[in-house]
Formats: structure tokens, sequence, C-alpha cells
């Protein structure tokens, strides 16, 4: 956040006035997913508890996978880190161990696996949720995070006059519950 930015408050959870301002709907057509495929070596960040459910959906994503990402989870693991601190490992710093690629876009294998109901849990908060980034201090702090990677997103929204906290209302929910996605939005519409 910067140190301009204002910020609201929605039950225990600290949020960014932009989060509730800003447009953006995501264009895989012009970025191919490149939030999974960002350079650094540095995975989808996970909850705790996310590593045991990322074990679980694995035998539904690993059909979807590369040979590639198949051999590099068997060699390195889905996981690197430590607890409070796991990422999704990456190939090559960059591509995410669970991308896929489909007419050139990068998409997430663990998300398909759920869609074609062979897993019952459908990818890590942290991906869900993204361009929000979650950083936690005794409370939860959401921040919009406006990568360059992410313009065609943030064009498409304008044009398609879709608003961040209605683009990510499914993950947000699936956070923080319907009654706290409901009270956010109101404010958020105050804030218009």
């Amino acid at each position: 956040m910067t140190p301009e930015s204002n910020m609201f408050i929605i039950g225990e959870v600290v949020i960014d006035d932009v989060v509730g301002t800003a447009s953006f709907c995501c264009d895989l057509k012009k970025c191919k997913g490149a939030c999974c495929t960002l350079p650094g070596g540095r995975g989808a960040p996970l909850d705790d508890d996310e590593v045991l459910e990322l074990q679980k959906a694995y035998p539904g994503a690993r059909q979807y996978l590369s040979q590639r990402s198949i051999a590099a989870i068997e060699a390195h693991g889905m996981v690197e880190g430590s607890p409070g601190s796991y990422l999704t490992t990456c190939i090559d710093q960059r591509d995410c161990v669970f991308v896929y690629y489909e007419d050139d876009i990068a998409r997430c294998s663990l998300e398909r696996a759920y869609q074609e109901g062979k897993a019952d849990w459908q990818k890590p908060l942290s991906c869900h949720l993204f361009p929000i980034r979650v950083r936690t201090l005794g409370k939860d702090f959401l921040r919009y995070e406006q990568i360059e990677e992410c313009e065609a997103g943030r064009t498409h929204g304008i044009h398609e006059q879709m608003k961040l906290h209605d683009f990510l209302k499914d993950p947000l929910t699936r956070k923080y519950g319907e009654s706290w996605y409901r009270s956010f939005l109101s404010h958020c519409k105050t804030l218009l």
C-alpha cells in the first residue's frame, strides 16, 4: 500500500480502498496466463492447510500436465518452503509446476481437474484471489497488486465495466464467506 492509500475494515480484514474502486477483468487472450509464469522462481503462496489439499488434488490434475511438469514434481516436489511460507514449486524459475498450455495460454491443471469433477479442491486461494494479495499480520490486509503483466486485465475491466470486487466475488466469498462479501460490496459501492 502506498503512503497516500486509504483503507477500510470489514470484520477483521483491512482493505486498501483501491480494491473497492479499481476496474479489472482478466483477458487471457492478451496476457496468456502470465500470473502463472512470472519470472523469479517464486510459486503461488500457500496456506499451511492447502498443502494437504494440493496433495489430494494432484492425482486429478496430473493428467493435464506435461512430462516436464511431472518430472519436476517427482524430482523437487509440488511444494517448497516451510510452515507459514509454503509456495508451489516452479520450473526454470518461472512456470508454476501445475501449469499446462492450451493455445499458447498458461492454464491451471488444478482448476481444470476441479471443473471436470476430478478433484474437490479448486486451486490455491492466492491464485484464485489474484491480483489481490493477502498479507496476514494478526489481521488480513488486502491489497491490489498492479503488475505490468495484468495491464490487459485493467483495460478489459474498464471496457467491460467490471470492478475488481465483482470479478473476484467467488474467491472473496470462498475466503471470507457470503455475509462478509455482502458487507464488503456494500462498502465498495460507497467508494464509487
